[in-house]
């Protein structure tokens, strides 16, 4: 499973759509991009493995392997990028402005069911992450 996230990066924030193949699954938000700085910026532009993921915190959600120069990215559940994010990546239903957004836990149920639905078939699932600049 090969899913696309295409993202705008502003001096606040980074908005982002998350696609499987031409379809809209959620928007994602994540920090601005600060040179890959850890805790301060979102990931570079890749191909990412996901896997599943559990802790306390987050409860079920996703991890992205290999990424350069970064460890414990997540794609997990948070509404303000500035506030409840340190790189990594949050789905939301809905985006409200810059790096904000509304319904991240229902925007990554969303997502863990159709990944889900390709790993019990033995597939790797991939994230391919790709950026412009915005002009503000």
């Amino acid at each position: 499973m090969d899913l696309y996230l295409h993202r705008t990066h502003y001096q606040e924030g980074t908005n982002g759509a998350l696609f499987y193949e031409d379809q809209l699954v959620c928007f994602t938000i994540e920090l601005p991009w600060r040179c890959n700085a850890r805790n301060v910026s979102c990931i570079p532009d890749g191909t990412y493995e996901m896997t599943p993921f559990y802790s306390p915190e987050f409860k079920h959600h996703l991890r992205l392997l290999d990424v350069p120069d970064r460890s414990g990215i997540l794609l997990h559940p948070a509404n303000d990028a500035l506030t409840e994010l340190r790189g990594c990546i949050a789905p939301v239903s809905q985006l409200t402005g810059i790096g904000k957004g509304l319904g991240s836990r229902r925007a990554l149920d969303q997502l863990l069911m159709r990944v889900e639905a390709f790993r019990e078939e033995g597939e790797a699932v991939f994230l391919t992450v790709c950026s412009e600049q915005s002009g503000r």
